[in-house]
């Protein structure tokens, strides 16, 4: 996951909808089931998917009333977390 690509996807979010980042995930998804993708073309849809559905939860986390900053950061921490376990 890329903190800057899910800051810029959620400052997408609040000019737009999240419903177009829900579009695209269910889009991207849909592509990884094409069998002759390459290993490494699954590995950057994978980290697509990873940033928009970061982006999601820090938007989820901004609209419970965290700031933008605090959110991103409570999430970084939480991944890095969950990556050293």
């Amino acid at each position: 996951m890329k903190l800057p690509i899910i800051k810029h996807l959620t400052e997408f979010i609040e000019e737009n909808d999240e419903d177009y980042l829900v579009e695209t995930i269910e889009t991207i998804e849909s592509l990884t089931e094409v069998a002759s993708l390459k290993d490494e073309e699954l590995d950057v849809l994978g980290e697509m998917i990873s940033n928009l559905y970061g982006a999601l939860e820090v938007h989820k986390m901004t609209q419970d009333g965290v700031s933008k900053k605090e959110a991103l950061n409570q999430f970084m921490k939480r991944v890095l977390g969950s990556i050293d376990t």
